[in-house]
C-alpha cells in the first residue's frame, strides 16, 4: 500500500511506495472512489427504507414484546457477527456473496434503527441526519484532497474508539448522564476524523493488482464509510436529538 499520495495539477496521480513511484490516472482514482461511495449510499438507503418500514409495521416492536431483551440483543449480536464474518472471510468470499452480506447487514441495522422513530421526534431525526450528511461530505473532501498521510492519525483514532466502546459499556451500568454526553462528544470527534482517514485509505485500494480483490476491497471500503456515517449520526442524535 502507498505511504503518500501526491495529486498534482496534471491528469495523473503519483503514488510513492517503498519501491518505484506508481503513476495512476486521476480519473481512475475518482471512478473507483465514486463506486465505493455508491455502495455506501445504497446501504444507507436500504437501512433508511428498512427502518421506516419496520417502524410502520411495528415488526421489531412486536418481536421485542414477544421475546423481550433476547430479541433485541439477538439482533445486535447477529449484526456484530456479520461484520466479524465479513472482516475475517472477505478474502475467501466471492464478490456477489460479499455484497449480499453487506446489504443484509444494512437491513438488520434498519430494523434496529426503527426504534429511533419511537424515541426521537421525526423532525429531530431529519435535522441530525442533515448535520451528519454535511459533516460527512466535508470530511470526505478533506480525506480525498489532503496530501498529509493520515495513517498515524487513524491509528490514534482507532485506539480512541476502543476507549469509547469500553467507556460506553461501563456507563451502561453506571447510567451517568455526564459521562453519557462526554462519550457522545468524543465519539463525534473520533468518527469525524475516521471519515477523512478511511477516504484516504480507500484511494490506495486502486493500487491492488488483482481485479477481483480490488472489487471486494471497494465493498470493504463502503462498509467502513457506512459504519462511520451511522455511528456519527447516532452520536449526533444523542447530543442534539429531541426525545418524545
Amino acid at each position: 500500500m502507498s505511504n503518500r499520495w501526491e495529486i498534482p495539477n496534471t491528469e495523473e496521480v503519483s503514488v510513492e511506495q517503498n519501491g518505484p513511484v506508481t503513476i495512476i490516472g486521476k480519473d481512475t482514482v475518482a471512478n473507483y472512489v465514486s463506486k465505493v461511495f455508491g455502495w455506501m449510499f445504497l446501504a444507507l438507503a436500504v437501512t433508511a427504507g428498512t427502518a421506516y418500514w419496520a417502524y410502520e409495521s411495528e415488526i421489531f416492536t412486536r418481536l421485542v414484546e414477544q421475546f423481550g431483551r433476547i430479541a433485541f440483543f439477538g439482533v445486535i449480536i447477529l449484526q456484530l457477527a456479520i461484520v466479524a464474518f465479513i472482516s475475517v472471510r472477505f478474502h475467501a468470499m466471492n464478490f456477489t456473496v460479499l455484497v449480499g452480506t453487506f446489504l443484509a447487514y444494512s437491513v438488520l441495522n434498519g430494523i434496529v434503527f426503527s426504534t429511533l422513530f419511537a424515541i426521537y421526534e421525526p423532525a429531530s431525526i431529519v435535522t441530525c441526519f442533515g448535520i451528519t450528511s454535511a459533516t460527512f461530505g466535508l470530511m470526505s473532501v478533506v480525506g480525498y484532497t489532503t496530501k498529509t498521510d493520515l495513517t498515524s492519525f487513524g491509528r490514534l483514532l482507532m485506539m480512541g474508539l476502543i476507549g469509547v466502546i469500553i467507556a460506553s459499556l461501563v456507563n451502561m451500568f453506571l447510567q451517568n448522564d455526564t459521562m453519557y454526553y462526554i462519550i457522545s462528544y468524543i465519539g463525534v470527534i473520533i468518527f469525524v476524523g475516521l471519515i477523512a482517514y478511511d477516504v484516504q485509505k480507500i484511494k490506495s485500494y486502486v493500487l491492488i493488482e488483482d481485479a477481483d480483490m480490488r472489487k471486494k476491497a471497494s465493498i470493504m471500503g463502503a462498509l467502513s464509510l457506512y459504519l462511520d456515517f451511522i455511528n456519527l449520526f447516532l452520536y449526533i442524535l444523542r447530543i442534539f436529538g429531541n426525545r418524545k
